[in-house]
């Protein structure tokens, strides 16, 4: 039944601003939970201001969601109260306030786990209500992860003639999964995605297996170009449970990243199997569970898992353009994702079609091999120096400064997370508005070049470009001034076609070329559903990535997340991870204990599947 506030003898009087962070926060708890425990749902959805967000990782819904105002509280509330019985809400540390309002971070409990999570509240018709609400589920009760004073003994004392020692035990293991033992859970990718998710399985008890066409982890940062390094900061791209060292470069080179994977794999005892191949896969749904052919060191072979995780890269299959006059140009041609790197250019004329993140590093690295480099600039592209966006962007959240302040990188990414996505642009631009400034001599002179300049359909920058669209900026770790002082030549416009020894643009400009690299940028990630699987799953999962912002290559209609990214999809199964190395660190942890939830049969029940919008 039921239940008013007016019912509740217990009812805190309304909360003036004259009291302290400490007693606003607790006052505001001690409310929230009376209202849960007597399914008080609208009074509940009344502690929200007019405009608000509630975004939900996984513990009251079984999804990555985010509300909005009341009235999207009160739906929540309504459709997961009782199953979820949410209590022992408790503020963890002294909340802080500041410009009026009050961030408090917090524990709870469920019926199945353990959550903890920042409100944002803020004063409206004379009391504090809840401006942002984060909720994240980070354990299952009685299946916790061994660590601390869970964590296994590891060594058996005492004499035992059937001893069987830890190498005993993994050999077996790694002989019987995918023979006698099928996976639980099959991740099709060994990058940084695949191998967080499968060490996050590990520890949860989950029978998981990773797979990759390459020699061995690490093999997709080895294989690229020399001069590829992180862009992101050291700070931004720990893995699960083990962080770089303390003297871990900033900017790590793409083999040292490439060892430190191998390395991770190995330590974290991840199960993965290179040189293996996903041939094919559908859906069986009588037995609810997958069937996968693959080729493992050329021989077939068919798993049978119950989830299937494509773990292939936020940034999906190469686009390559196929252009008049391909089959007849004479020299090397090849996506970015396939360049090898400058030597063999050295002295050779070079065209890079594209101005973004790997166009840039690749015309940086033919340019010191003394190659003669062409940037075609198809559309404008935003550039933020690297050194400003560490300090500005993220310094606050990922860096020394940070740490000594005690934001610990599990903080910063609750903290990152707690910022409801229809309303981060107006965190943003100001932040964008600083770095213009700052560089603004920078940026004059690349103008002054022809290079065409943007800063996001609203001036927001790098990030909302990133989770809007994935593609059309640059961090500049130094390329950019090559384009700016003319050492690297910049023409503009589309492609018309390619001759036997140029590359023609619709303009009629004729760029010599010996080496046309297409940095043209990646297309959903469902387009290997499509190719493995079937088109027609692929288009019952839909877009793959996007906030649905209606701004450029994000088409609407809002949906507030990341489309079908470590959450539920409409395809019963199959799941989606991957993203850059922060977001496959966070969010592996949300998918693997939805995994382990269906794994041990706990009931999922999902609020709000994600719609399908469209396909493109």
């Amino acid at each position: 039944m039921t239940r008013t506030i007016d019912d509740v003898e217990t009812f805190s009087p309304p909360i003036t601003p004259t009291v302290s962070p400490q007693a606003i926060a607790e006052a505001w708890f001690q409310r929230f939970e009376t209202a849960l425990s007597t399914r008080a749902v609208a009074d509940a959805a009344a502690l929200f201001a007019a405009r608000s967000f509630w975004r939900d990782l996984v513990a009251f819904t079984w999804n990555i969601t985010t509300v909005e105002d009341p009235a999207g509280v009160e739906d929540l509330l309504a459709a997961n109260l009782d199953r979820v019985a949410a209590s022992g809400f408790a503020v963890s540390e002294p909340p802080a306030q500041d410009d009026g309002v009050v961030s408090a971070w917090f524990t709870f409990d469920t019926s199945v786990g353990r959550g903890r999570g920042l409100v944002r509240l803020r004063e409206e018709d004379g009391e504090f209500k809840a401006w942002t609400f984060l909720t994240t589920l980070f354990e299952l009760t009685g299946y916790e992860e061994p660590r601390g004073d869970l964590r296994p003994r590891g060594a058996q004392h005492g004499a035992d003639r059937g001893r069987v020692t830890w190498a005993e035990r993994r050999e077996r293991e790694q002989a019987e999964l995918g023979t006698t033992v099928q996976p639980y859970v099959l991740v099709i990718g060994g990058g940084q995605g695949g191998i967080a998710l499968g060490a996050r399985l590990r520890q949860l008890g989950v029978p998981a297996l990773v797979i990759d066409a390459h020699d061995r982890p690490g093999d997709q940062w080895r294989g690229r170009y020399k001069s590829l390094a992180l862009h992101d900061p050291v700070w931004y791209d720990h893995l699960p449970y083990l962080k770089f060292p303390d003297n871990w470069p900033v900017f790590a080179p793409k083999d040292k990243i490439a060892d430190w994977l191998e390395f991770y794999t190995r330590v974290m005892e991840v199960p993965y199997w290179s040189r293996t191949t996903a041939i094919s896969a559908s859906y069986d749904d009588e037995a609810r569970e997958w069937m996968v052919h693959v080729e493992r060191d050329g021989e077939p072979l068919l798993l049978r898992p119950t989830q299937l995780v494509f773990a292939t890269g936020m940034s999906g299959k190469p686009n390559v353009p196929v252009y008049p006059g391909r089959d007849v140009f004479r020299g090397d041609q090849h996506h970015s994702s396939r360049h090898p790197g400058p030597d063999a250019y050295r002295g050779r004329k070079a065209v890079v079609i594209g101005s973004n993140n790997s166009a840039f590093d690749i015309c940086g690295a033919l340019w010191e091999a003394d190659a003669d480099v062409t940037m075609v600039q198809r559309s404008s592209t935003h550039i933020v120096k690297s050194d400003t966006l560490m300090d500005i962007g993220l310094g606050d959240l990922y860096s020394e400064r940070a740490l000594r302040a005690g934001v610990t990188t599990e903080k910063a990414d609750l903290i990152f997370a707690s910022l409801p996505y229809r309303i981060m642009h107006e965190f943003q631009i100001p932040l964008y508005q600083r770095m213009a400034e700052r560089d603004r001599e920078f940026y004059e002179r690349l103008e002054h070049a022809g290079f065409r300049l943007d800063w996001g359909d609203d001036g927001s920058g790098l990030f909302l470009k990133y989770l809007r669209r994935g593609s059309g900026y640059y961090i500049d770790v130094g390329a950019a001034e090559l384009v700016a002082d003319g050492s690297v030549a910049l023409a503009h416009g589309d492609v018309d076609h390619l001759t036997e020894d140029a590359v023609v643009l619709r303009d009629g400009t004729v760029l010599p070329a010996d080496l046309v690299v297409y940095a043209t940028g990646y297309g959903s990630m469902n387009g290997w559903v499509a190719d493995i699987v079937s088109p027609e799953v692929a288009d019952t999962v839909g877009k793959v990535w996007g906030l649905g912002s209606d701004t450029t290559k994000d088409p609407g209609p809002w949906e507030g997340e990341q489309r079908n990214m470590w959450k539920p999809t409409q395809q019963e199964g199959l799941w989606f991870h991957g993203g850059n190395l922060h977001q496959s660190r966070h969010y592996s942890l949300y998918l693997a204990l939805q995994l382990k939830a269906r794994y041990e049969g706990i009931p999922t029940p999902v609020y709000r599947l994600a719609e399908v919008h469209h396909t493109c």
